[in-house]
């Protein structure tokens, strides 16, 4: 990977000219979001922008596999398959599809990202992890990107405990830190005030690079690796997964689009902006755990992070009590 500076700087840049060249080009096509009742913006905004992210992160997988990075046959199966759920979204986003043959993308796109973790680590049980995360990264990014700044932002946070927790001798922790820096130039676009959004394209694709992340840093550190992979994410995975439980229980449609989310309802009481520092300061915490965990025994790593979601779980339930709508 070529000097950290520089490598932030061009991936930052590139998502900045990206993002701004997606909404031309939304605006002209007439690609916007209109607001509704399963919508948490008041304005037509514009859709799309997270194909800027989709462009660095796919040169940065680029860069590193022609520069022959140790874990190039992993990288070599990711791009792929990020453009494969990169693709589907941004179709999506166009013309709306049906749930199952986007999940069916994403579930050849998780197969192939297993295929990439099992060469680099000639685990199944890590390559199953790995489909798993894919496809179910994909769509908690999806379902958890409904209002400003949210999913960009603990995507960035996430990208940046990776970057720290993978070991730095392959090509996943420039990618960790390729990803990083193209959320921070989208970032500008997309908060406090919205001029674009991500889009099916990017929060799809956001997901899956997680995924990616997130199983890597699993097969780094098979003892600890498995739980404190778990910790960046723990904001998006309590309130995707126990909204996604409360819903099925409530023989509710659980796959179509809904405003039921706990970020949903604590935007409609004190606004996106608020909601979304609210979710940057609990990811500001799951980081800095990130980086303290990554050199302690398992038994605190194990603790430490059942304790987080726990912590996570009961604010949820004890918000959700005391807001019926």
């Amino acid at each position: 990977m070529p000097a950290l500076p520089a490598w932030l700087l061009l991936h930052f840049a590139g998502a900045v000219i990206g993002t701004w060249l997606a909404r031309r080009y939304a605006l002209r096509g007439n690609l916007l979001d209109q607001p509704g009742e399963r919508r948490s913006h008041a304005v037509p905004t514009p859709r799309g922008g997270g194909i800027a992210i989709v462009a660095m992160v796919l040169l940065a997988s680029v860069i590193l596999g022609v520069q022959g990075a140790a874990d190039r046959w992993l990288l070599w199966s990711f791009a792929p398959g990020l453009l494969m759920v990169a693709g589907i979204g941004w179709w999506d986003d166009h013309r709306p599809l049906s749930p199952g043959l986007r999940l069916g993308v994403h579930a050849f796109a998780g197969a192939l990202l297993a295929l990439g973790i099992w060469s680099a680590t000639g685990d199944a049980v890590f390559a199953v992890v790995a489909l798993l995360l894919a496809v179910g990264l994909v769509n908690v990014w999806n379902f958890m990107d409904g209002i400003n700044g949210l999913a960009a932002s603990q995507a960035l946070l996430a990208a940046l405990a990776y970057a720290a927790i993978i070991p730095g001798n392959g090509g996943l922790p420039g990618v960790a830190w390729g990803l990083f820096a193209a959320c921070a130039g989208f970032l500008p676009f997309n908060f406090p005030r919205a001029r674009i959004f991500l889009g099916d394209v990017g929060s799809g694709a956001l997901g899956y690079a997680l995924a990616a992340l997130a199983a890597s840093s699993m097969a780094a550190s098979p003892r600890a690796g498995a739980s404190l992979a778990l910790l960046p994410l723990c904001a998006f995975l309590v309130d995707a997964g126990f909204t996604l439980a409360w819903r099925m229980l409530r023989g509710d449609r659980w796959w179509t689009p809904h405003v039921s989310h706990l970020y949903q309802r604590a935007a409609r009481r004190w606004g996106h902006a608020a909601v979304t520092v609210i979710y940057l300061v609990f990811g500001g915490v799951t980081l800095l755990l990130s980086f303290t965990l990554s050199n302690t025994p398992l038994q605190t790593t194990v603790a430490v992070v059942a304790g987080t979601y726990g912590v996570g779980g009961t604010l949820w339930v004890l918000l959700r009590r005391g807001w019926r709508d």
